[in-house]
């Protein structure tokens, strides 16, 4: 696995940007991960390019057998490839890794089957740039109610949505929404060797809120899949489910964290 730790460089200057400054698309980091994706990255980095021309789009290649990092390098994204797949936890991990790394300050990550549409990204940017919120969450609840999402899995993120909100205090409507947007103190919390999350859904959002960092919610909507497989086929909704009730419950047993600061 190619792996990215934090230099001395950027470490330099941990503390947090101030709250009213303008978000340079510069320092901006578009993560991806990818798993034979090779039918829909081409089009995803070029609708990204549309929206955001200026910021650096990296594509986490997770052991792909197909040409999603050939193609992905051709559209001009940055490509790091893992040897064989690890999860989509472990590719963000390696985007969050490479983006403090190199010194940036934000990070949106979507991903890479179409279905989070780019188009949404300066929606993004507007909210980082306005909130003091840590964590943008792109809700597909907060318009339509999710319809398109297939009923179990619906269900499922109601569950989650109550019991995080139940737990946080603040009402988050899609705990499950990969399509996010965080700030650096996010980043260099997660590149630690503690991160172990196979999905970051609902108890990284929980460990975060415990850890003292801030969460908020935009509208957004998603497309059918263009391609690829999806993670959550045949019996896996039911493990996810599982799992992640247990991780839940792993987190409450421990003491909260204040090492953000």
């Amino acid at each position: 696995m190619t792996c990215f730790l934090p230099s001395a460089t950027a470490n330099k200057n941990p503390e947090r940007l101030n709250e009213h400054e303008m978000v340079s698309e510069k320092d901006i980091l578009i993560v991806i991960p990818a798993f034979n994706e090779a039918g829909s990255i081409e089009q995803v980095i070029g609708e990204i390019r549309e929206s955001l021309p200026e910021p650096r789009i990296l594509v986490v290649n997770d052991g792909s057998t197909d040409r999603t990092a050939e193609i992905s390098r051709d559209a001009g994204a940055v490509v790091v490839n893992h040897p064989f797949n690890l999860g989509v936890g472990t590719a963000l991990q390696t985007g969050y890794k490479y983006a403090v790394r190199h010194g940036f300050h934000y990070v949106i990550q979507l991903d890479a089957d179409g279905q989070h549409p780019p188009s949404f990204l300066s929606d993004f940017v507007t909210k980082l740039k306005e909130t003091e919120a840590d964590l943008v969450i792109g809700s597909r609840f907060l318009i339509d109610r999710g319809s398109r999402i297939p009923f179990i899995r619906r269900v499922g993120n109601r569950v989650f949505s109550r019991l995080l909100t139940a737990l946080t205090g603040e009402s988050l409507t899609d705990p499950t929404s990969g399509y996010r947007a965080m700030k650096r103190p996010i980043l260099q919390f997660c590149v630690r060797d503690t991160y172990g999350f196979d999905y970051p859904d609902a108890d990284f959002l929980l460990t975060l809120h415990r850890s003292g960092f801030r969460l908020v919610e935009i509208p957004i909507e998603v497309k059918p899949r263009r391609g690829g497989a999806s993670q959550h086929r045949g019996l896996r909704p039911v493990y996810y489910v599982l799992k992640m009730l247990l991780s839940i419950f792993i987190i409450l047993l421990r003491k909260k964290s204040v090492s953000k600061r």
